[in-house]
């Protein structure tokens, strides 16, 4: 059984920065893709950033020269980099990966980031 531990979130000012990262374990094979999806006050989830194995990252645009996903495949670890952080860049974010061989996916159970003006 695949399992996601998320740490990194917190309470920050806004013009700073966080780092997440997630680990995840359970798949021998390791993951196709990993990545970070949030839930707003504005918006039930939406696709921050995605990293398929061996691929370019994918950003949504108000990410874009912001946010930096990075993955370390020995460690099945997903992190983002968050920098210049908005106040409507508060909310949940769950990572979520897809299983090599089964392309199951899977989610964390979120860490809340919120972004003080």
């Amino acid at each position: 059984q695949v399992q996601l531990v998320e740490s990194g979130g917190g309470l920050v000012q806004a013009g700073g920065s966080l780092r997440l990262s997630c680990a995840a374990s359970g798949s021998i094979f390791g993951f196709v893709t990993m990545g970070w999806y949030r839930r707003t006050p504005e918006k039930q989830r939406e696709m921050v950033a995605t990293l398929t194995d061996g691929g370019s990252p994918n950003y949504a645009d108000s990410m874009k020269g912001r946010f930096t996903i990075s993955r370390d495949n020995a460690k099945n670890t997903v992190y983002l980099q968050m920098d210049s952080l908005k106040p409507e860049d508060t909310g949940v974010y769950f990572c979520s990966v897809t299983a090599k061989r089964t392309y199951l996916v899977y989610w964390g159970p979120g860490t809340q980031v919120t972004v003080s003006s």
